[in-house]
């Protein structure tokens, strides 16, 4: 890899393959992303909405992925001027899970591209809802030729989601894609999470895959109830004539006060 002060490039990530596992955190946050870093965390998965200069500066030497997200942006075209701007703004490479064409023409802009395989949360009704694919022969050999199409059209990687592991291993070792496995077991190229499950503070539904090193769903409920407690207090001390005391107020002269108070009187007999 390139040095710990400098961002890895396209190539220092593909001379990884079969060398070492990278390790991929998608973030949503600036704090989230600069703990990233300090960790060492090889990549990181940051939306296009949520990136900005500051995460690109928050991210330091990491590797950012920046998703494009699917339904917003629609045609090629849409996808050519988001991609050209997350690029612009530090993005080391784009998600994409629109169609080959899209990629294809990304991949021709000389855009880094990431495509997806496996289970597509935006289009896993043709796979029969959130569930495992790949369980089947079939299906298996379905997965190889979509890793083959993304390869052709010319994409640098593609995530890999909720793949049984063995079939992982194999489409990793017969392609040159970055396979970035999530739920794909340990053949993959990268290690794949969402920072809130492994800080234990998961919204909804927590997939299989997921594991939390931290509980800060509890941190986030003691500190919610302080927030509860300290605004239940702020309440009361001004219901019962505690704030605003001396020190919260600004302090006047009484001969300014009194002067104060004689020329709104001489107004008012203006008036």
């Amino acid at each position: 890899m390139s040095p710990n002060t400098t961002r890895p490039t396209v190539a220092d990530i593909r001379a990884q393959k079969g060398k070492r596992t990278l390790t991929m955190l998608y973030v949503e946050t600036a704090e989230e992303a600069a703990a990233a870093a300090q960790a060492g965390i090889d990549m990181l998965s940051i939306i296009a909405p949520l990136w900005t200069p500051q995460m690109r500066a928050a991210a330091g030497t990491c590797f950012v992925q920046v998703g494009l997200l699917y339904g917003q942006l629609v045609t090629q075209e849409d996808y050519q001027r988001a991609a050209h701007a997350a690029m612009q703004t530090g993005g080391d490479c784009v998600y994409c899970a629109s169609s080959l064409g899209t990629i294809r023409a990304l991949a021709d802009d000389g855009i880094p591209v990431v495509g997806h395989v496996g289970l597509i949360p935006s289009k896993a009704t043709w796979t029969g809802g959130f569930r495992a694919v790949g369980k089947t022969a079939r299906t298996a050999l379905q997965l190889w030729r979509d890793v083959q199409a993304l390869q052709d059209a010319g994409a640098f990687g593609a995530e890999l989601e909720v793949v049984p592991d063995r079939v992982a291993a194999e489409l990793s070792r017969r392609s040159s894609l970055i396979l970035l496995g999530m739920g794909a077991g340990a053949g993959a190229d990268a290690q794949y999470l969402f920072s809130e499950d492994v800080l234990g503070c998961t919204r909804g539904h927590k997939p299989r895959h997921a594991k939390s090193y931290a509980d800060f769903a509890s941190e986030y409920a003691r500190l919610h109830q302080m927030r509860v407690n300290a605004f239940a207090a702020f309440k009361d001390d001004v219901a019962q004539g505690a704030y605003p005391a001396a020190a919260h107020t600004v302090p006047i002269a009484d001969a300014e006060l009194d002067g104060f108070l004689q020329g709104l009187d001489a107004n008012a007999g203006l008036s």
